[in-house]
């Protein structure tokens, strides 16, 4: 037990590249790294270095989610000092492939669509507590200086679409529409023929009753059915915001093959998602478990060959990371404000956890574990139909004030 301890002493003092102060079930405290402590961690039960090896973060998660752990300080700070410090238990992932074969599953649609009711069916009023009144649950664009929330996912739509070079009268396809802000910027900004299709049916009823309160049926479609399934094809412009992600590995060949067969020749998709820019598990077994089952984070080269085996061209390729950093920032503000509120209506651990789900998100974007990139891809040779140079990308940045 006295080998125990000191091996845990030994981890937790080279965890954080910040100063940490540890209080220790005992009553006994010990800082690590010098200079004033910037959080402060305290043990309230009996932990030893073979709990933590493996799955450090599945483990130290649900220790905060039960009131085992609490942490006195900016919970995203810590998480990044950890993910920064090299040779940190906390980002050592030896025994990240073993525990997330366990927890993870196959992606038949029956399986798929229960993966997806875990997370976006919580509820929309859970989200409409912390997201902006656009109800985009994605990465926002801060196109400008002092830009509110809102603005940036609207921000965000005008991007992806003037990056498309979407003309009025074409047809759009949005795979995983979420709560539809694509689909009705596309309509009714853009001009287009706009379909949007969910496996969430929180998403579906409340995307349906808003084409009928803008009365914009003839203008927009919603359709609750798995993305494999769609019959429809021939589609000018696909849109894909924060959907790859819960595909899977063995099926991200497969979307990019139905993004390439439901588009016209020389039609055009921007595909959104969580990307890594290096090598690693692709999964953390916290949010596996808790947050998103079934999701895989597949990194660039992965993606690049994907594309290509599909068939389609890239013409553009944008890291932003920075971009959900700071998006992750304003709900982490925005979900501390109703913390009180989600935790009376869900209970303790299930606020606790999206607490440390948001903040340890933002941090991972703020220290490059993972990136967001937008790819612009086209059926065809790359460049077909699009403007000589990249200015018209960028057409709808200033057009918020």
């Amino acid at each position: 037990m006295v080998f125990e301890k000191i091996v845990l002493n030994k981890a937790l003092s080279q965890a954080f590249d910040i100063p940490v102060e540890v209080s220790y079930w005992n009553g006994k405290t010990e800082k690590y790294g010098d200079g004033e402590s910037q959080a402060k961690i305290k043990l309230n039960k009996k932990f030893s270095f073979s709990d933590l090896a493996g799955t450090p973060t599945l483990f130290l998660a649900e220790s905060y989610m039960n009131e085992d752990l609490e942490i006195e300080g900016d919970i995203q700070a810590l998480i990044a000092s950890a993910y920064r410090k090299a040779r940190s238990f906390l980002t050592d992932q030896t025994g990240f492939g073993k525990a997330t074969l366990k927890l993870m599953h196959g992606h038949s649609q029956k399986e798929t669509r229960e993966d997806i009711h875990s997370h976006y069916d919580i509820g929309n009023d859970f989200y409409k507590k912390w997201l902006d009144e656009t109800m985009t649950y994605s990465c926002a664009y801060w196109s400008k200086d002092n830009m509110t929330l809102a603005d940036a996912q609207i921000a965000k739509v005008h991007h992806i679409l003037d990056k498309l070079y979407s003309q009025p009268g074409g047809r759009l396809l949005d795979i995983g529409c979420g709560w539809g802000t694509m689909i009705f910027a596309a309509a009714q900004e853009y001009g287009l023929d706009a379909t949007g299709v969910t496996l969430s049916d929180e998403q579906y009823v409340y995307v349906s009753k808003k084409i009928e309160d803008l009365g914009l049926q003839d203008k927009v479609h919603v359709y609750l059915v798995d993305y494999r399934d769609l019959k429809d094809g021939n589609f000018d412009y696909i849109t894909s915001v924060g959907m790859f992600e819960h595909v899977g590995k063995e099926n991200l060949g497969m979307y990019f093959q139905k993004v390439y067969d439901y588009l016209k020749p020389n039609g055009r998709a921007l595909i959104h998602g969580i990307t890594g820019q290096h090598y690693g598990a692709g999964v953390d077994p916290f949010i596996e478990k808790y947050i998103f089952p079934g999701g895989y984070i597949p990194n660039v080269a992965e993606q690049v060959d994907h594309i290509l085996t599909a068939g389609l061209q890239m013409d553009d390729m944008e890291p932003l990371r920075r971009h959900y950093q700071k998006t992750l920032e304003y709900w982490s503000k925005n979900y501390l404000k109703v913390y009180d509120e989600v935790a009376a209506e869900m209970g303790k651990p299930f606020a606790r956890m999206w607490n440390l789900y948001l903040q340890a998100c933002a941090a991972s974007f703020e220290t490059g574990n993972i990136d967001v990139i937008q790819f612009l891809v086209t059926k065809g040779s790359s460049g077909t139909g699009l403007p000589m140079t990249r200015n018209f990308m960028n057409k709808g940045e200033f057009v918020l004030k």
